[in-house]
């Protein structure tokens, strides 16, 4: 097997560094040693906005994407959304960004570029803060599944405090969807306490159908 080889690395603030890997033409970001994100498997994160939209049922809608990763995201969202739509990406790590205009820029085919987007270097935790009844959407997979394995700081997101922040930013029938690499039924719960409309759907971590099994709950603001 192809070794990989490490072309950088990047300081998470609170948080242990990413390393960006290649072997051939995949790439990998890691974190000690977990592998958050991996070319060859988009196929959860792009569920997760393409789920979403079909859910909200609104072309022209104004979406919040708390973390870029390699783009699968935000990708998937502006293929479905209207020209009116905006998508503000929250993205905590400036260098996730550097890595996808230059090692990675042709996974992120000019995505960054779209005039529709907005790329905001913030913790997503304050932008969802920020905004009341701002956003139809709002994505978020800025971490393994609902605990801050990349920060400490991002357990807020899951608490019921951060939960209610969400609703509060999304407008009436919105929804927060959260992606998550298993299952997590005190979340889950959590989620349904905080006054969501709480689905549940299990997704393959490949396009075509296999891997691994992820998990993305939709949150609708009643």
């Amino acid at each position: 097997m192809t070794p990989r080889e490490l072309l950088d690395t990047a300081d998470v603030p609170g948080g242990e560094p990413l390393r960006l890997f290649r072997r051939g033409d995949d790439h990998m970001i890691v974190l000690e040693r977990n592998e958050l994100m991996n070319s060859r498997m988009s196929g959860s994160e792009e569920a997760l906005a393409v789920m979403t939209l079909e859910r909200l049922g609104k072309r022209e809608a104004r979406v919040l994407i708390g973390g870029y990763g390699m783009g699968f995201t935000l990708r998937a969202a502006l293929a479905v959304l209207g020209d009116n739509a905006k998508v503000t990406v929250a993205e905590l790590v400036p260098k996730i960004v550097d890595w996808a205009r230059g090692p990675m820029a042709a996974l992120t085919d000019g995505c960054l570029d779209d005039p529709r987007v907005k790329v905001v270097f913030d913790d997503v935790g304050r932008v969802i803060a920020d905004g009341q009844n701002a956003y139809d959407a709002i994505l978020l997979d800025v971490d393994n599944g609902p605990d801050g394995l990349t920060r400490v700081g991002n357990d807020s997101l899951y608490s019921m405090r951060g939960l209610d922040s969400a609703r509060k930013a999304l407008r009436p029938g919105g929804i927060l969807a959260v992606w998550s690499a298993a299952p997590d039924a005190p979340f889950a719960r959590r989620m349904r306490d905080s006054d969501f409309q709480v689905e549940e759907v299990a997704v393959r971590a490949r396009q075509n159908g296999k891997g691994p099994r992820h998990v993305i709950w939709f949150g609708r603001r009643r």
